[in-house]
């Protein structure tokens, strides 16, 4: 068990050689993921996770956004770590809800910077969180945290994650923690896990992105993807063409391009305008860059943490890409979002 060994997920074990496999694309996995483990497991009931305390099987065998999570010891995890490839540049420690686990994931980000010299990021459990852990958290060598707000409302953190489903979260200990961690590693050195498909609207989902970049934090999406076995196993994910509104939304916003107040709604929430003249608008789609996976960055200013398939099966139309989409990749994202677009261009059409 954890601090001496811990659950690596399967790509990032694929990428350090310590699993076989190859990825769609020639993906490649930048960041090691790395899951605290305990026996007993997660004493959260979070209703979409992998994790959760009431999801039927073993802690050791429950998927974790839908991939294996090898057990491997830290000895071994470091030796691999020191030994990676040139695209690995950050490792992440993702806490669980476990009252031993400040003080383990403080031994284990130690051990990661002084023994493999590689930047930590920690996603944080703000529940189990005492006074001081954040700043020794920093003191440890973790330059970044992540903070799963996960929903967009605090009502359906309420109903997902806390009274809802007999769980021990508050969505006021979570800003609590975000605010505490902005104190002390400073603007945009903290990420906040939002998950698209959960019942917010859209405009729900910009607001709050919105609010937390002008607070110096920065959203990390993801997409509901139903794990097999949890509460929510049967929900759907959302509708392809939300997801890359969701993300054309927080590029322009965390590219200063347009805001919340710049963007229009209807009235059921959705995005009918980004605030942006028709030309800008194409030619940030083509960029391919707004629909990759957004998490750390690494030393050289690239997405570190960019969970190849987390959130989908490999597939040309993808919910996050962890590369920049290829041509016909981004002819569907184009689709996606301006339809018929494609076709009139292709048609011989001005623009």
């Amino acid at each position: 068990m954890s601090p001496d060994y811990a659950k690596v997920s399967l790509a990032s074990a694929m990428s350090l050689g310590l699993s076989r496999g190859r990825m769609y694309r020639g993906a490649v996995n930048r960041c090691v993921n790395l899951l605290v483990h305990y026996e007993e497991g997660c004493a959260a009931n979070c209703a979409y996770c992998g994790l959760a305390r009431k999801r039927p099987g073993r802690y050791l065998e429950k998927s974790f956004i839908h991939v294996d999570w090898p057990l491997f010891s830290m000895d071994r995890i470091i030796e691999a770590i020191r030994a990676r490839p040139p695209y690995v540049t950050r490792a992440c420690i993702s806490m669980i809800t476990n009252g031993r686990c400040p003080g383990h994931t403080l031994e284990m980000t130690r051990r990661l910077r002084s023994e493999a010299d590689i930047p930590v990021s920690i996603l944080v459990s703000p529940t189990v969180l005492r006074d001081g852990d954040l700043s020794a958290m920093k003191n440890a060598g973790a330059d970044k945290i992540g903070v799963a707000l996960d929903l967009a409302t605090e009502g359906l953190f309420e109903k997902y994650r806390g009274k809802g489903v007999s769980g021990p979260h508050r969505w006021s200990r979570y800003w609590e923690i975000l605010k505490q961690g902005l104190e002390v590693f400073g603007p945009f050195n903290v990420g906040a896990h939002l998950m698209v498909g959960m019942g917010e609207t859209e405009e729900e989902m910009v607001r709050l992105m919105d609010r937390l970049f002008h607070m110096g934090a920065v959203s990390h999406l993801f997409s509901f993807f139903a794990e097999t076995g949890s509460a929510l196993a049967e929900r759907p994910q959302p509708p392809w063409p939300v997801y890359l509104r969701i993300q054309l939304a927080r590029y322009v916003i965390e590219e200063r391009l347009s805001s919340h107040e710049e963007m229009s709604f209807d009235e059921e929430g959705r995005i009918l305008d980004f605030g942006l003249a028709s030309d800008l608008l194409e030619s940030v789609i083509r960029l391919g860059e707004p629909f990759m996976t957004t998490g750390c960055l690494g030393p050289d200013g690239k997405v570190a943490c960019n969970r190849p398939f987390g959130n989908c099966l490999p597939d040309v139309r993808q919910w996050n890409y962890p590369y920049r989409p290829n041509d016909e990749e981004t002819a569907l994202i184009l689709e996606g979002l301006l339809p018929g677009r494609e076709k009139y261009l292709r048609q011989g059409g001005a623009g």
